[in-house]
């Protein structure tokens, strides 16, 4: 797939990308998308969940009641779930809802994501951003020009850049990662990838090593 580079001000130059059919062109797999991006968000729960349990409760342990012949439920002390204040049945305890997947299926599953947005035509390729200063109105003036001002944008560097990452921290619908980094749920929830010309080589190198 062949795209045409825009620079800086939204304009199309005369240079052209060529994007790796291997990595930009399969026959996307939903499932294995939906497992990494499953095992991105279990990996984002804290798992610190906890309540106490009829052993943990402070209060009581006088029977309240006799066993049989009252017409409710059995109830031995002041800490039963049954009651108001009392111990919660089989509540939440701490846990880790992290997962292990196979190193070939998140590979499998990042070109799946990919392909997909190259066949809904919604990865986009600039020229390489290099901001002197944080610059919030250059981002915002590059969307406009692109048409992108209502996307969600997800912009791919070569590699760590401050201005850039600085100058996006204040827009709620862009995101900004290195192409080293890029992730299956990134792209996902994205609605159009804004890829540096340089960060095309870099993503290129990932997938062949």
């Amino acid at each position: 797939m062949e795209l045409n580079v825009y620079n800086i001000k939204g304009e199309v130059t005369d240079k052209k990308v060529t994007l790796d059919d291997s990595i930009f062109g399969i026959e996307p797999n939903d499932h294995v998308i939906w497992l990494d991006v499953k095992q991105y968000l279990a990996n984002q729960r804290q798992g610190t969940h906890k309540s106490k349990e009829r052993s943990e409760i402070s209060g009581s342990t006088r029977k309240l009641i006799r066993q049989k012949g009252g017409g409710g439920a059995r109830r031995g002390d002041i800490n039963s779930p049954v009651l108001v204040g009392g111990a919660r049945a089989f509540g939440p305890k701490p846990r880790d809802y992290s997962f292990k997947l196979n190193k070939k299926v998140k590979a499998l599953a990042r070109k799946s994501a990919l392909s997909l947005k190259a066949k809904e035509n919604a990865i986009i390729v600039v020229e390489d951003l290099n901001f002197e200063s944080p610059k919030t109105k250059l981002i915002v003036e590059l969307a406009k020009k692109l048409q992108l001002t209502d996307k969600k944008l997800l912009f791919v560097l070569p590699g760590q850049n401050k201005n850039v990452y600085l100058s996006a921290r204040n827009l709620g619908k862009v995101s900004v990662t290195t192409a080293s980094d890029i992730n299956t749920y990134g792209i996902m929830n994205c609605g159009n990838l804004v890829i540096t010309e340089s960060s095309v080589a870099v993503i290129d190198n990932l997938f062949k090593a």
